[in-house]
């Protein structure tokens, strides 16, 4: 069974919306679309292609799929994340589109987390959740997210859809490695560790 992880960009105060432009994401009047690119530099880009190629497949909802297919096809052949994201499979969640064109995709309406279930028993490399905000709440809610790799930028944007909504299922995880960045980016990896577990702090417990 492979697993399946979810790559995020997120600001300190936790939302995932609209971080690559203006107008990637503007549901509920979301003003501040670009917050993350002032950070970005290439040793940044450089770890997100390393990981991206680990990949042996992507699933994407459908605003990410649109943002992927308009732009990643126009990128150099010699680009490493754009040849990749190209040529791999791509499974798109969507309950409205009934055409998708880019390379390699295929469209996932009806069950989508029955489907995505379903790509993790067959055998080969770890799928992928880049963006897609929506579809990552349903597949939160399922409890299908075996990893996180979250990237934190140091903003706070203040409204947004966060990454983790009302839907997440409570659970213990691991801190697997953190890679810092000279933009101020801050990029952890977590992984599933089990349930969530409890406990009491003060000077009464003994726990101080």
């Amino acid at each position: 069974m492979r697993k399946l992880k979810a790559m995020s960009f997120v600001s300190l105060d936790g939302v995932m919306q609209g971080p690559g432009g203006p107008d990637d994401d503007r549901e509920l009047g979301f003003e501040h679309g670009g917050w993350a690119v002032p950070h970005f530099d290439q040793a940044t880009i450089d770890f997100i292609g390393t990981l991206t190629a680990k990949a042996g497949g992507l699933v994407l909802g459908r605003r990410t799929y649109d943002i992927f297919a308009a732009t990643w096809p126009l990128a150099e052949v010699d680009d490493p994340i754009g040849s990749k994201l190209n040529a791999m499979p791509k499974y798109v969640a969507s309950r409205t589109k009934s055409k998708i064109d880019w390379t390699n995709s295929t469209l996932v309406s009806g069950d989508v987390p029955s489907a995505v279930r379903e790509l993790k028993q067959v055998d080969g490399a770890e799928l992928q959740v880049h963006g897609s905000i929506d579809l990552l709440q349903t597949l939160l809610e399922h409890d299908l997210v075996d990893e996180f790799h979250v990237f934190v930028f140091p903003v706070l944007v203040g409204s947004g859809t966060r990454l983790f909504g009302a839907g997440t299922i409570p659970a213990k995880l691991k801190l697997v490695d953190v890679t810092r960045f000279d933009g101020g980016i801050v990029a952890s990896r977590y992984a599933r560790d089990g349930k969530l577990e409890y406990g009491a702090m003060g000077p009464e417990t003994g726990n101080w």
